[in-house]
C-alpha cells in the first residue's frame, strides 16, 4: 500500500487545518450566506474524504496541493460572491476588463485541478494506455465535470429564480456559461502540459505508476 513520507503528512495536516480555519472565516460573516453555502459545499464535501481516504489511498502532494489552492479560491469567492472579490476588481482595472473575472480564476482551477484528479485515477488504475489517450480522456472527464457544475447553476437558477443571481454570477455576459467552460478547457491543457512529468514522479515516488 502507497504511504506518503512523514514530512509531507505534516504539511497535510498543517493544510487540512489551514483550510478549516480559512472556510470559518470564510463564513463569518459572508455576503450572501445561500451562496456562500453553495460556492464552499465542494470543500465540505471534499475535505473529510480526503481524510477517510487519506492512509488508504494517498493522492501525489501535487494532488493535495492543487486542491488546497482551489479550496481557497472556492472559499473567497463565497465570502464576498465572485462579482465582488476585491481581487477580481483589481484585475480589472489592471487589464482594462469590463467585469469582475475572479469567477473565471475559479473556472480555470476547476479545469486545472480536476484533470490532475482524473489523470491520477486513470494511471492508478491502469484504465488507460499511451499518454495521447490519456490526455484526451483527461480533458473529456474536465469538460464533462465543468457540464455538470453548469448544469448545477441552471437548476439552481430555476429554482431560487433571482436569488440565485450571486451564485451565477454571469454581471449580465451572454457568454458565461461558454466561456466558463473554455476556462475550464484552457485550465486542463495548462495543466498537462506544464505539470505531467513532475505529476509522473511523484506518482513513481508513491509506487503507484
Amino acid at each position: 500500500m502507497p504511504t506518503l513520507p512523514t514530512t509531507h503528512t505534516r504539511w497535510l495536516v498543517a493544510a487540512a487545518l489551514a483550510t478549516l480555519a480559512m472556510l470559518v472565516a470564510s463564513g463569518w460573516r459572508p455576503y450572501d450566506r445561500l451562496t456562500w453555502l453553495m460556492e464552499v459545499l465542494p470543500v465540505i464535501i471534499v475535505l473529510p474524504l480526503l481524510a477517510l481516504t487519506h492512509r488508504r489511498y494517498p493522492l501525489t502532494p501535487l494532488l493535495y496541493g492543487g486542491i488546497f489552492v482551489h479550496a481557497a479560491v472556492l472559499m473567497l469567492g463565497g465570502a464576498y460572491t465572485y462579482a465582488r472579490v476585491p481581487l477580481g476588481f483589481e484585475l480589472q482595472e489592471l487589464l482594462g476588463l469590463a467585469r469582475n473575472p475572479y469567477d473565471k480564476i475559479g473556472h480555470f482551477m476547476q479545469g486545472f485541478v480536476p484533470a490532475l484528479a482524473a489523470r491520477e485515477v486513470l494511471l492508478r488504475g491502469q484504465f488507460v494506455r499511451g499518454r495521447r489517450m490519456l490526455a484526451f480522456l483527461v480533458v473529456c472527464v474536465v469538460l464533462a465535470i465543468s457540464a455538470t457544475y453548469e448544469l448545477i447553476e441552471w437548476a439552481a437558477a430555476l429554482a431560487l429564480g433571482q436569488g440565485a443571481d450571486e451564485f451565477l454570477g454571469t454581471q449580465g455576459d451572454p457568454w458565461d456559461t461558454q466561456s466558463d467552460m473554455f476556462f475550464a478547457l484552457i485550465g486542463a491543457v495548462a495543466a498537462l502540459l506544464a505539470l505531467s512529468r513532475l505529476h509522473d514522479r511523484q506518482l513513481r515516488a508513491l509506487g503507484v505508476a
